[in-house]
């Protein structure tokens, strides 16, 4: 999770400081400014990596909120897909597997915990 958020975070960054690295569309049903998309990934991204030290420490509660997080990245991203397609794309498999892990590894202590 740290490690996305901080793609999240550095995507973010360009898309504020305005990199010509950006496609430019314009008939796109969610068009956002370049800087107000940055500022959603920036925001995102520290979140994300806030919930991803919270998930070290073995809470339950940052699990959940980690799925709610990454699940909120993903999305956000998938609306990113016209402006940058390939980070986009990386950042989507990225936070869908952090959603797979947090979801397997609940249940697998849930299971473990029966077991016992």
């Amino acid at each position: 999770m740290i490690f996305g958020g901080v793609m999240a975070i550095l995507e973010g960054i360009a898309a504020i400081a305005r990199d010509d690295l950006f496609v430019a569309t314009r008939h796109y049903v969610f068009q956002f400014s370049l800087s107000g998309w940055g500022w959603v990934h920036l925001i995102l991204g520290i979140v994300i990596v806030l919930a991803g030290c919270a998930v070290l420490t073995g809470a339950l509660w940052a699990r959940y909120f980690g799925v709610v997080v990454a699940g909120l990245g993903a999305i956000a991203n998938f609306l990113w897909l016209p402006y940058y397609p390939l980070w986009a794309m990386t950042l989507v498999a990225v936070n869908i597997f952090i959603v797979w892990a947090l979801c397997t590894g609940q249940h697998r202590e849930a299971h473990m915990g029966s077991a016992a």
